[in-house]
């Protein structure tokens, strides 16, 4: 049997852990995409290096991670500040937020991620690194040789 290259399989755990989100990551992908970003977007569930985030704003290299309680053991903190430093050294910057701060305090939260973005919600909203082009693709029955009962042929 071929073994599967690594990207691909990093690329199957994040469609996977996509299809299986927690409730806590809804409901802060919901409002992510309602943040105004200019020029860019935020994904969820990236492939980046040997981990996949939970958010990310690739052009701005900014990386959101949810924390449950699982995330509370030594072991495990060990782990995530593991990850937070390669993240870093990569260039990215990463903001950790517990479960319980999306359910009391999402507000604060988004005034987090915003100020991460741009610095603070006074200054004006800056484009970042790419511009996203939208692509005019022509349809392809309006240049289609053979007749069409729509267009009376």
């Amino acid at each position: 049997m071929a073994q599967m290259p690594i990207d691909r399989f990093r690329r199957a755990i994040a469609r996977r852990l996509r299809t299986r989100a927690t409730e806590t990551e809804m409901l802060l992908w919901k409002r992510l995409r309602d943040i105004e970003t200019d020029g860019t977007h935020f994904r969820r569930q990236v492939p980046i290096g040997p981990y996949v985030a939970d958010f990310a704003c690739m052009a701005a290299r900014l990386v959101i991670e949810l924390d449950g309680s699982q995330h509370a053991t030594e072991e495990q903190r060990a782990k995530d500040a593991h990850r937070t430093r390669w993240l870093e050294s990569e260039g990215y910057r990463v903001l950790r937020f517990w479960n319980s701060d999306l359910a009391y305090n999402m507000d604060g939260v988004l005034e987090t991620i915003y100020a991460a973005l741009y610095g603070s919600r006074d200054s004006e909203t800056q484009s970042l690194k790419h511009n996203r082009r939208q692509r005019r693709h022509p349809t392809p029955a309006r240049f289609a040789r053979r007749p069409s009962p729509s267009r009376g042929g």
